[in-house]
Parts: structure tokens; C-alpha cells; sequence
């Protein structure tokens, strides 16, 4: 889950990373006050979207009173930055700035570790520092076990060519910013630009996290940090029925057990819906290892609330949950969804393959008999299974058809 910067900024300032000052906004109103209670003076109004180039969109200004931070913010709200609709901006007091700089940990999946960047050229785009300028960027590995001491952070600043009076400042913002990083479960923590001020303060002026949905659990508070007014609607119902699901743009629904096979699925559907004018998968839905007829009724019922969606693939391979019980679980999802006034209106396509297949195979057919036509088909193979759904869903053969 991406952070907004103010929610950065909260966590930083919770774990002793020295910041600004700083309140959110909704409207010009509430950035008058803002100003007014960080002090009057020179603020900066900055607009709060998941997104880099802020800045170049004409969504960070400085303002020099409160009526003009109110105006800033007039502005600034409502603007849409690469597609992201500014809905709130954060009021910073200003900063006399002398240096900026940059630094970074995070997760370095490739080598399964992670990895400290710092660079005493902050406050520029450092995709592009990296590319232009290789060497002004300092890669540190660093080991889980040990993570980032008072040493290590002093590594990460002689590796980076820091000046000698800023130093021992930077090494213990890096440490502290460390443990935020562990603390919070993050696989992400980024400042971009840290700043020394014309006083000699070091301070994070500006801040991105990335915290690891895998560790929720161990923080019940983070949930209020998710930004459900952006959530998609479906996305946030099928998580509340405990559906690992990500909306995707296209018309063929996708119900798999295993991310394997589903992301195997997804690009054997794109593949099959060439031949139908680019014909894509709607979703990504993993239903797991367990394919009760509870947890399918859950799974249909997410795909067949998005309107693009014209026809379903069932692609299920047999383990520990045989293919007699999905097939089941497939009947009483049908009926399920009868009960609750949604039923099933539209083709669905079902491989199985494994563990029972023939049985479950032998099922489906049976039930099939007792539907509209087209309600059910089955194919042998997951080629043939997801050329048949690209199909449907290119002419519109629903059932009866």
C-alpha cells in the first residue's frame, strides 16, 4: 500500500525523523488555517496524489500568507496529475533550504535483500540521476539480520561523498528512517529531497512509503491509512469477502485456484482474444487452494458486478481440492446466487484438470443438461477453454444462444 506524503510524514514524525510542520487540507478554507496555526509566514502548499511530477504539474507552490495559501490551494485542488484527481493538499511550513539531498531503502527483490540509495544530489527525479549520472547515486546492500546501525549508516554516508559537517546528522536520520522501515513493515522508504536548512538542520521535507499488505495483520492501524474513496468498488468488495482480486480492463471474468495458474490464465486468454479483436481478461481472482461452494459463489458474484465482463472462465487444476468438489461447489454457487436474486447470466467456460477430473468432468455435464444452453460449456484443455471464453465474449452468445 503507497502512502499519501502526509501520511509519510506522520509516520516519520511518530518514529523521531525530524519534519516540518504540516496539516492536510480539503479546501482553500481549511489551508487558510493551516497557515494561519503553522504560524503566518511562508508555507509550502503541495498537492497529496500516489504519483512523482507534482511538482512540474504545478502542483507544489509556495504561498506567503494564509489568504494566498487558500488561493494555492484553490488552484491546486481538483487539478488532475497523470490521471490522479487531487482531492486534498498538504500545508508545510517552509524550509530555508541550503542542500538537498536523497535517500532510500527498500526491498531489492532481485536479490532477495534489501538495499540502501543515497546521493548528495537531491530533489531531481532519481530514475533519471541514475541513468545520467550512475555514480552519484550510492548502492548499499543490507543485511536483514543486522539492518542499518549507527556503522552501517555511516557506510551508506562515506559511500555517497557527503561533506564532512553533515555527515554524523545524516547517519542518524538514516538510522531512524531504518526504523521506520522495520517497524512499520514497509518495503518501501524514500526521501526525496532530505535537506540540510541554511541553520544546519537535517530534515525530511518530503516522503514516500510503501507498506507490505502482507504484514496487516501485525498492524490493525494501518487500515485507516488505505485510501478507500479511491479503492475500486469491486476490488473493496472482494476484499471484504477475503478474495485476492485485482479489477483489470477487459471482458473475460477469470476464476483460477493458484496465482500461478491465474496469471498463466490471464495471458493464455490475452493470447486466444487476438483472433476476436483483442479480446482481454477482466480480472485476476485466486480462490485458493479451497473451492467451496461459498467461496465460488463469492468469486462469481465479484465478476458478474462489473459490466464489462461478457462471459466467465473457470480454470481449475485438482490438488488437495479435488475436481469433484469444485464442480460441486460450481452447482451450488449457481444456486446460491439464484437464492440471493443474482443469478448466473452470463456463458461460463470451465476447464478441470487434476486430482478427479474425469468425476468432476462428469458433474458439470450433468448439470449442464439442466440449464439454458450456452449457461456452462467445458473444455478438455486451457488453450481450448480460453479461446471458447474469448469467443463468447467477442459475440455476445449468452445463454440460449
Amino acid at each position: 500500500m503507497d502512502l499519501f506524503e502526509y501520511q509519510a510524514r506522520d509516520l516519520f514524525a511518530a518514529h523521531g525523523v525530524p519534519v516540518l510542520d504540516a496539516v492536510v487540507a480539503t479546501t482553500p478554507d481549511e489551508a487558510r488555517a493551516g497557515a494561519e496555526r503553522i504560524g503566518g509566514g511562508t508555507v509550502v502548499v503541495k498537492a497529496q496524489v500516489k504519483t512523482g511530477g507534482r511538482g512540474k504539474a504545478g502542483g507544489v507552490k509556495l504561498a506567503h500568507s494564509p489568504e494566498e495559501a487558500a488561493a494555492t490551494a484553490g488552484e491546486i485542488l481538483g487539478m488532475d496529475i497523470k490521471g490522479h484527481t487531487v482531492h486534498r493538499v498538504m500545508v508545510a511550513q517552509g524550509a530555508r533550504i541550503a542542500e538537498e539531498y536523497y535517500f532510500s531503502v527498500l526491498l531489492d527483490r532481485a536479490n532477495r535483500s534489501y538495499l540502501a540509495m543515497a546521493s548528495k544530489e537531491g530533489g531531481m527525479e532519481i530514475e533519471q540521476l541514475a541513468v545520467e549520472r550512475p555514480l552519484a547515486l550510492a548502492r548499499i546492500p543490507v543485511d536483514a539480520l543486522t539492518g542499518i546501525d549507527a556503522a552501517k549508516a555511516r557506510e551508506i554516508v562515506d559511500a555517497a561523498g557527503f561533506a564532512d559537517d553533515v555527515k554524523d546528522a545524516i547517519a542518524d536520520v538514516v538510522v531512524t528512517l531504518w526504523r521506520v522501515f522495520v517497524a512499520e513493515d514497509a518495503t518501501l522508504v524514500e526521501v526525496n529531497p532530505l535537506v540540510k536548512t541554511e541553520d544546519g538542520a537535517v530534515i525530511a521535507l518530503d516522503g514516500k512509503v510503501t507498506l507490505d499488505g502482507n504484514a496487516g495483520f501485525r498492524h490493525p492501524d494501518h487500515a485507516a491509512l488505505e485510501d478507500k474513496a479511491a479503492a475500486d468498488p469491486l476490488e473493496a468488495k472482494a476484499k471484504a469477502k477475503g478474495l485476492n482480486y485485482v479489477k483489470l480492463d477487459g471482458e473475460v471474468g477469470i476464476i483460477g485456484n493458484g496465482a500461478g495458474l491465474v496469471m498463466s490464465t490471464l495471458d493464455v486468454v490475452a493470447y486466444a482474444g487476438e483472433e476476436f479483436g483483442g479480446v482481454k481478461p477482466a480480472n485476476f481472482l485466486d480462490i485458493g487452494g479451497g473451492a467451496s461452494a461459498e467461496v465460488m459463489a463469492d468469486g462469481l458474484e465479484i465478476i458478474l458486478d462489473d459490466p464489462q465482463v461478457r462471459s466467465v472462465f473457470v480454470n481449475v487444476f485438482g490438488g488437495i481440492t479435488a475436481c469433484d468438489a469444485v464442480a460441486n461447489g460450481i452447482l451450488q454457487a449457481f444456486q446460491l446466487l439464484e437464492d440471493k436474486g443474482t443469478p448466473v447470466n452470463l456463458p461460463i467456460v470451465v476447464r478441470l484438470d487434476g486430482n478427479n477430473a474425469e468425476l468432476g468432468q462428469e458433474i458439470l455435464d450433468d448439470f449442464a443438461k439442466t440449464l439454458p444452453a450456452g449457461a456452462i460449456s467445458r473444455e478438455d484443455t486451457m488453450d481450448g477453454a480460453a479461446r471458447r471464453a474469448a469467443e463468447l465474449a467477442a459475440t455476445g452468445q449468452g445463454q440460449g444462444a
